[in-house]
């Protein structure tokens, strides 16, 4: 399991709206030069958040994105998993997946079963929140 760029800004982007919470709505152009990412390619993670309701918008003078929920609420695992196409360490366990014809045999099977459940536990169990927790006071830039 790889996680893409595009799963790496989203991240970014809770956090610095989390950051930023008490802001109001956060313009895309703050959230981009805080973090150094090209507007327009947050604009492509913005559309898939707010879509998702993880976000809301206003357009015009005050807009911006802010979240939609406390920051407790956002997991890591469910975030990669929206903006992920899979999350699974092989192929026969990625969703939608058709039945590999050695499932029945296979000897590694409950190895990747294991690994799979044990990475979306964890990522699972961590939050935005933990994420802002980790970061040090007045320090805007987060990986």
């Amino acid at each position: 399991m790889m996680v893409s760029t595009k799963g790496r800004y989203a991240l970014r982007v809770l956090i610095d709206l989390a950051e930023h919470q008490t802001d109001g709505y956060i313009p895309l152009k703050d959230t981009a030069a805080r973090q150094e990412i090209s507007e327009k390619y947050l604009e492509g993670i913005i559309k898939i958040l707010v879509k998702a309701k993880l976000l809301e918008g206003v357009r015009g003078k005050g807009g911006g994105y802010r979240l939609t929920k406390a920051p407790e609420q956002y997991t890591v695992g469910s975030i990669l998993r929206l903006t992920e196409s899979s999350m699974a360490p092989v192929a026969c366990l990625e969703p939608g997946s058709t039945d590999c014809p050695r499932m029945g045999s296979c000897k590694t099977l409950p190895l990747w079963q294991g690994l799979d459940k044990v990475v979306n536990e964890y990522l699972d169990g961590v939050t935005i929140a933990d994420l802002v927790q980790n970061g040090q006071p007045g320090d805007d830039y987060v990986i």
